[in-house]
């Protein structure tokens, strides 16, 4: 089965630190394994006035025909983010480099402080706790510890930890021996280097499996029968699946988590693993959609509470006040209702112009009793969620986004892979998610309908659907996208012209 994009790799480090050698023993491995690799660099300016990033693409694929690569990352589209000081991970991740869909975060928690933070007249320290939170909520998975006291241990260098916990992750289609060996013919400290490497190797696989197992667990104490569901799926989706039925369980309860495997088998047995945990992942999140009664579930959560605690150094017994400011609007409020009432309201509702203007704005203080009981009320009517509007619309959306998968798949792999990446388009509520919804809509009607009736070339749909995706992510208004749909028109050629 031929793979539909590279593997991308940014590396952020500091001037000086040599991170031109990781990307050397990562470049090397991928040429002796016989895999088209690419690797770019822009060097900073100082230690801590400019980052010096690399870039490695590596075509997981023996191909005689070499890939067309890109030069430099794209936010949204970096499979592992490496960086070799925490804030140099906070940068990648505030600059949209790290997404929980994709990227796995290999950082050391070490700190080299920065100007700004040495020259401040109190402690002008960077708050490492909000970068571990930030590591946790933007990463699909990360693998964090001290790597530079762990080299100096080892009486190695910092980049050969950062390659063994690579390695460790299993991220690339390498083995740890294809590393090593790259480290001795490197000739230079071969020893202490290889120290390094085995000390990342291990606490890598240490943080993959205790991930793992975690995941597990998490699936096991959903439902009895759920479990050996999910371990029927292929490795690659299995992670995926278990975290998607901790989050469907609690976003309404194990029938839907069951709902969500069933979508996901008729997925898995179309045999392309890389496109069912592509689908695993979406699938989840495209069901947990965000409505009225999600908002306050996710408001009354132990846990965000601990979180603003943590954040604003709330002391024991210290009292605090939180208050959100929350504004539904017609769609929002009509979305709770039956169909036959919904439809009605929304109909009168646009006629009006009342859509965009009319909202209903008001300050919940949501750690007292009257907004937390607001709040609790809310997402008190999570039972009556399936007879809801907004549910009904949702779920026929998610069946035809899931059949145009199933039937491109049946085409070409890649295209299958394509419609199911489109689901981040759809995300939030309120405008938000009219603008994404939309968007997908008319990517749906331009390029994926008519690529499933034969009206447009496999490969030349999927490119299609590449550069439209990222059209809308960056101008979620429409304009870029409409821009280019127009140049889709005249330049996408027909199946009959493709193949001649």
């Amino acid at each position: 089965m031929s793979v539909s994009r590279p593997i991308c790799i940014l590396i952020a480090a500091m001037g000086g630190e040599g991170g031109g050698v990781l990307t050397g023993w990562i470049t090397g491995a991928a040429q002796r394994a016989g895999f088209p690799v690419q690797a770019t660099s822009i060097p900073g300016v100082a230690q801590r006035t400019g980052a010096t990033t690399y870039y490695i693409e590596i075509w997981p694929e023996q191909t005689k025909q070499r890939p067309v690569m890109s030069l430099n990352p794209a936010p949204g589209q970096v499979d592992v983010m490496i960086a070799s000081e925490f804030v140099e991970a906070g940068r990648a991740i505030a600059n949209g480099f790290v997404t929980p869909d994709r990227t796995l975060l290999i950082a050391s928690t070490h700190r080299v402080f920065a100007i700004a933070e040495r020259s401040a007249m109190g402690d002008g320290r960077y708050d490492t706790g909000r970068l571990f939170r930030a590591a946790r909520d933007f990463a699909r998975a990360s693998i964090l510890f001290d790597m530079d006291q762990a080299a100096k241990d080892a009486g190695s260098i910092l980049n050969a930890v950062l390659l063994g916990a690579l390695a460790g992750a299993g991220a690339l289609p390498l083995p740890p021996d294809a590393f090593e060996a790259g480290i001795r013919a490197d000739g230079k400290a071969v020893d202490s280097n290889l120290a390094g490497f085995r000390f990342g190797l291990s606490h890598g696989r240490g943080e993959i499996a205790a991930r793992d197992e975690s995941a597990s667990q998490t699936a096991a104490s959903a439902g009895s029968l759920l479990p050996g569901r999910i371990a029927a799926l292929p490795d690659a989706a299995r992670r995926h699946a278990a975290e998607g039925v901790k989050r469907l369980a609690d976003y309404q309860d194990l029938a839907y988590a069951g709902l969500y495997l069933d979508r996901l088998e008729t997925v898995a047995v179309l045999g392309d693993d890389a496109l069912t945990a592509e689908v695993a992942r979406h699938l989840a999140l495209r069901m947990s959609f965000e409505d009225v009664i999600r908002v306050a579930q996710l408001k009354l959560k132990p846990e965000r509470f601990a979180a603003i605690e943590r954040e604003q150094r709330v002391g024991p017994g210290q009292p605090y006040l939180v208050a959100d400011y929350v504004k539904p609007g017609i769609e929002e409020i009509a979305s709770l209702l039956p169909g036959f009432l919904a439809r009605p309201l929304i109909g009168f509702s646009a006629r009006r112009g009342w859509l965009d203007r009319v909202y209903f704005g008001m300050t919940v203080r949501s750690n007292r009793i009257g907004g937390w009981l607001r709040f609790r009320l809310l997402a008190g009517l999570r039972p009556w969620r399936p007879r809801s509007f907004r549910y009904a619309e949702e779920q026929a959306r998610i069946e035809d986004w899931l059949g145009s998968i199933r039937r491109a798949a049946k085409l070409d792999s890649a295209l299958a892979r394509e419609i199911a990446d489109c689901a981040r388009l759809i995300k939030g509520y309120g405008d938000t998610f009219r603008r994404g919804a939309g968007n997908y809509e008319r990517i749906r009607d331009q390029i994926i309908r008519p690529a499933l009736d034969s009206r447009i070339a496999p490969a030349a749909a999927a490119d299609a659907l590449v550069q439209a995706r990222t059209a809308a992510l960056a101008d979620p208004e429409g304009e870029s996208l409409g821009r280019t749909l127009s140049g889709f028109a005249a330049s996408l050629p027909p199946l009959r012209q493709a193949a001649e």
